[in-house]
């Protein structure tokens, strides 16, 4: 029990319940282990005693946490504004001075017990003075609290709008993995060049308004390097391997023509090797040859106005940047995985790795560049999506975490939980658990700091995004932790400041006049999506998933769907629609030797799922005669969505040109080429950017999306598929 008390005071779940009706208890070496990431030794009885002795203290002595959070209502009511909670909880005449970030300063005192003696209804009695609040501008401050006794306090205060900006009443746009789609220009993979002509088409040519891409932050390198977005290096940073090298305008002055003539003519083996041959997306070979072409670029001096655009992007990075470009350095020279550089260079604030740093300029210089060359282009993407009349534009996509050997881990590892791993616990969809292999914060450390590297991390994605989207963004409120070498189910959940993780977000997303959209598919504790909802978050709704879950099990009716989310056909991590209406997902799953039940099991299962899904979409007019076979039924499922109040409504780029391959198949590694296949028609056969924008069959989709063609006319008759059906 004393155990159980000491991991409540730190946020560590010492049970969790997978549905309803069970709990799970957690081992209590999964505590301990947890808690000693967290500093906190509960080695032996003795330990944990202490402990708990010395928490518990500290919250007794405490006056404030270490941040603080108030939500600034846009037109408040006539009453005066109040304190945060806990401010206003400080003893009788407290007084706290606010520092803005902006400079400036406010006073505010805690009113006192006992004041002027007042008449109400008949009755005496005593009433507190009202001290209004501050109306403090939005932002990050710091407080200062000092009692009349004379102890003081110090917290960060967060001043964060109700709610994160919202999209237009009605957009649609389309889900691209950005290195599937190669254009005629790109060097073996799709590159931000192509990001640019795909957001400037689909904005004119087909009235898109967003574009959502997956995650492009900087990869570990190696060889091979890990190709899963969703474990870089860094989140701060773009990879450079999605520069389109033609675009730099320091790449007309390169002296050594012939050699770049040579590195254009790999680059289109290379294309050609995927788009012709059906490789797979080489990463490896892309970058040695983009890395190169980069090094000759870097060769030749920046122009005045250059240069100076380049000393502002430094200036403004500042120590992240220089941290980043720094690992990048260091990595060349000893590997990358920092854990076995030379001790000293572990630390990245030693004097050892100073002197490595400027030792190292010239490189460290180099991956600077980089950074800005790569930033900049980004830039322009979010600008071309803007000009081509985007409502919303570029949706960025941040990753749950890094790699534990990243550039992250090593600039913030005081930030980062030692031996212990991101994952999620056993349910429905897998009984073994998961352990994403990335390492987690630190709550404590994050709260200490007034979340500053989150705050950080926020600004730097939202640089260029009309959206962000947030990988499981149940995280803001708790994570599993597995401790190292411990399996999946030997986790446990820790709790973070839910609250003031959320008003980072809403303010960052308001200064960036950005859109949020979490990605809340899975485990969803009561609550979260309520918490989320409220300040303006959207979620994720996937068509498969959306069923009455408490009561009959089918379709959700398209009016039942919440409005705040975006609404998907499908996903990175699912079959497409074409895959997922044919069966073909359960055979690839069933070659893989993925399944747990016999195939037959599994294959009249999923036909029935899908003939019940396509008798209902039927039932409501959303198959009309004549849409028969698999692009009408493709068509239908879109109809859907938009009879949906979904605000965002997303399509899957390869399920409108009939692709059936996922492009992530979770529960491989080696067995599937995931994150490294190119957008394909429905032979499989590799299509480039300038195929798949041509497409008849994107066409025809896209019409659905027109004004008035969301839903076939009234009147018309519909075919009635049978349970069981499949789109021939």
């Amino acid at each position: 029990m004393t155990l159980a008390r000491l991991a409540a005071l730190h946020g560590v779940a010492t049970s969790y319940a997978p549905s309803a009706d069970r709990t799970v208890p957690v081992p209590d070496a999964t505590v301990v282990a947890v808690l000693a990431a967290l500093g906190v030794d509960a080695a032996t009885p003795e330990a944990v005693s202490a402990s708990l002795d010395a928490a518990e203290l500290a919250v007794a002595a405490r006056l404030l946490p270490p941040t603080v959070v108030h939500w600034h209502v846009p037109d408040p009511p006539s009453a005066p504004p109040l304190p945060p909670p806990s401010l206003a909880a400080l003893p009788p005449g407290t007084r706290v001075r606010v520092e803005t970030e902006g400079g400036g300063a406010a006073v505010w005192t805690a009113p006192g017990g006992k004041a002027e003696e007042v008449e109400e209804a008949g009755e005496t009695g005593e009433a507190e003075e009202a001290v209004p609040w501050p109306d403090l501008p939005l932002g990050v401050h710091q407080a200062t609290a000092r009692t009349p006794d004379g102890r003081t306090a110090r917290t960060t205060l967060v001043v964060a709008p109700d709610r994160t900006p919202q999209p237009p009443a009605r957009t649609h746009g389309f889900l691209v993995q950005l290195y599937s789609l190669l254009s005629a220009r790109s060097w073996g993979m799709g590159d931000l060049g192509d990001l640019a002509e795909v957001a400037a088409w689909a904005g004119r040519s087909v009235g898109a308004g967003f574009l959502q891409v997956n995650p492009l932050h900087a990869a570990v390198p190696g060889t091979p390097t890990d190709p899963s977005p969703y474990r870089p290096s860094s989140r701060r940073f773009p990879d450079p391997v999605h520069l389109r090298i033609e675009d730099i305008p320091e790449y007309a002055y390169v002296r050594e023509r012939k050699r770049l003539d040579e590195l254009l003519k790999a680059a289109d083996a290379l294309r050609r090797s995927v788009l012709d041959d059906g490789e797979l997306i080489d990463r490896d070979a892309v970058w040695a040859l983009k890395r190169e072409a980069l090094e000759a670029v870097h060769a030749v001096p920046l122009g005045p106005g250059r240069r100076a655009a380049y000393c502002d992007y430094l200036a403004h990075r500042g120590q992240a940047l220089e941290d980043h470009a720094t690992w990048c350095a260091l990595a060349e020279r000893y590997g990358p995985d920092w854990t076995r550089w030379p001790g000293a260079l572990r630390d990245p604030r030693s004097p050892a790795t100073a002197r490595a740093r400027r030792e190292l300029i010239d490189r460290v210089d180099f991956h600077t560049r980089l950074a800005w060359l790569t930033d900049t282009q980004l830039a322009a993407a979010q600008r071309a999506a803007r000009d081509a009349g985007m409502a919303v534009g570029l949706v960025h996509d941040l990753a749950v975490g890094v790699h534990p050997q990243g550039a992250d881990a090593w600039a913030q590892q005081r930030t980062f939980a030692r031996g212990m791993s991101v994952g999620a616990p056993p349910d429905a969809f897998n009984a073994r658990g998961q352990d994403w292999g990335l390492p987690p914060w630190r709550p404590d450390v994050l709260a200490a700091s007034g979340y500053a590297p989150y705050r950080g991390l926020l600004r730097d994605l939202l640089r260029h995004a009309g959206a962000l989207r947030i990988d499981h963004v149940m995280g803001l409120f708790r994570l599993w932790w597995v401790p190292r070498g411990e399996e999946p189910t030997a986790g446990t959940y820790v709790r973070y400041d839910a609250e003031a993780m959320l008003a980072v977000l809403v303010l960052e997303a308001h200064r960036a006049g950005a859109v949020v959209i979490g990605e809340d598919l899975g485990t969803v504790e009561p609550g979260v999506r309520e918490a989320l909802s409220r300040r303006g978050v959207l979620g994720t709704s996937v068509l498969w998933f959306e069923r009455d879950w408490e009561g009959t099990g089918r379709p959700l009716p398209p009016a039942a769907w919440r409005e705040a989310c975006v609404a998907t056909a499908t996903t990175h991590d699912l079959p497409s629609t074409a895959a997922r209406l044919t069966g073909e997902h359960v055979g690839l799953r069933h070659r893989l030797g993925l399944l747990s039940r016999p195939l037959a099991e599994e294959q009249a299962e999923d036909a029935a799922e899908v003939g019940e899904w396509l008798a209902y979409l039927a039932r409501l007019g959303l198959l009309p005669e004549g849409a028969r076979g698999e692009e009408g039924a493709v068509r239908a499922v879109y109809r859907f969505l938009l009879r949906t109040p979904a605000r965002m409504v997303g399509v899957w780029l390869p399920d409108a040109v009939g692709d059936r391959r996922p492009q992530n198949l979770p529960g491989t590694w080696d067995q599937y080429p995931n994150w490294r296949l190119p957008v394909a028609g429905p032979d499989g056969r590799p299509l480039a950017l300038e195929d798949v924008v041509s497409s008849p069959r994107l066409h025809g989709l896209m019409r659905v999306f027109e004004p008035g063609a969301g839903t076939p006319a009234a009147g018309v008759r519909t075919r009635t598929a049978p349970p069981g059906a499949r789109p021939t």
